[in-house]
């Protein structure tokens, strides 16, 4: 399982109103990724919200690749719908109007992973002392 974290760059003091927009937000109806050709290639395990000030980054985990999931998240309505309503409130605009257009959003404004570290990734010894 990986994690990605992606970044966006908000207007400073429109807090409430972005947490409404992600109050109404409506998931993809399936969590399974899928390639360019439709073949299935993982699952989003989970996704987080943070937001402070004038940055707001999503933590996405899933298996699979983090292009893969960017495809995913390109299509479903709800995402669409809430990038409509999140647009006036980016301190950088982007268009995220095509698949295309989503993916590179998503590959420029991904952070780099210093550490990532899960219980299911400790050896089975040092789980069984636990």
């Amino acid at each position: 399982m990986a994690t990605a974290a992606i970044t966006y760059k908000i207007k400073p003091g429109h807090e409430e109103e972005i947490a409404e927009i992600f109050a109404q937000f409506k998931r993809a109806a399936s969590p399974i990724l899928r390639d360019e050709a439709g073949n299935e290639t993982g699952r989003i395990k989970a996704t987080a919200l943070f937001i402070k000030d004038d940055h707001m980054v999503r933590f996405i985990q899933f298996d699979g690749t983090l292009e893969d999931v960017g495809r995913h998240m390109a299509h479903p309505d709800g995402v669409r719908e809430a990038e409509r309503r999140l647009a006036p409130y980016l301190a950088e605009p982007r268009d995220t109007s095509t698949v295309e257009g989503f993916l590179t959003y998503f590959r420029n404004s991904s952070m780099r992973c210093l550490s990532e570290l899960s219980v299911d990734s400790l050896p089975p010894e040092v789980l069984a002392k636990l």
